[in-house]
């Protein structure tokens, strides 16, 4: 487990990047960045022998990554239980053209994390996480709408792991050719990909006269998710 107070996580045999391994990173500062800038991760794990992969929300609180869904899933069950798993998260920065199929290929940033996670059994520590969740993206809200029912806690299993066994891939950067292969006459360069937001779409049941709050001014049309992911994490901070 790394120090609390180093910026860098140590390599393991499974977090090291082997292949393209100067892409690698360790540092805090990288892993929480990309973290943060996500909604969606993929879970790993293995129930019987059979290989799956979860798509699910989550969100990170100091050192421990957490996620949630149904108390009924199969999945979570299993988790629960302490199986090794793996979470990813990844994003696409830009489409990069070469002068060769074989050296196209994207930027982008992803983590890896491994290890086992452990069920939040205790409602009241359960339901500050989901609230947190809801903050996490939409600051104030848990004060605006109505608190969530026992019946709901119930329905709901939140899971955590530890944030310790981890690194990031990271590519940046235009294409890089074979040397020769630069005095061809053909476009190179780069695409660059944003997930942006688009114009907010009132509910059909929303009563007459209900505006959207000024809370939610961060999620205007054609903001940035990610980076408006990432300051919303830096102000918790702080």
């Amino acid at each position: 487990m790394p120090d609390s107070t180093s910026s860098d996580f140590s390599p393991t045999p499974r977090t090291r990047v082997r292949r393209l391994h100067e892409r690698g990173r360790y540092d805090r500062e990288t892993i929480y960045a990309i973290l943060d800038a996500a909604l969606l991760c993929h879970v790993g794990y293995v129930i019987d022998g059979l290989p799956y992969v979860t798509p699910t929300l989550f969100w990170r609180e100091g050192e421990r990554l957490y996620w949630h869904g149904s108390s009924a899933s199969r999945m979570l069950r299993k988790q629960s239980e302490g199986i090794p798993v793996c979470l990813t998260v990844s994003h696409i920065d830009g489409l990069v053209l070469a002068r060769s199929g074989f050296h196209h290929s994207l930027n982008y940033r992803a983590v890896m994390a491994f290890g086992n996670a452990a069920i939040v059994a205790d409602d009241e520590a359960k339901a500050a996480g989901l609230n947190a969740f809801v903050e996490r993206l939409y600051p104030g809200r848990t004060r605006e709408i109505r608190p969530i029912l026992p019946q709901e806690l119930k329905a709901t299993t939140l899971m955590s792991m530890a944030i310790d066994k981890v690194s990031a891939k990271v590519r940046t950067g235009g294409p890089v050719d074979d040397e020769p292969d630069y005095a061809l006459d053909c476009w190179a360069g780069v695409i660059p990909v944003e997930m942006r937001l688009g114009a907010a779409i009132p509910d059909q049941h929303l009563k007459p006269g209900i505006s959207m709050p000024a809370g939610l001014d961060h999620l205007g049309e054609d903001g940035v998710l990610p980076e408006i992911l990432r300051v919303l994490a830096k102000r918790q901070v702080e």
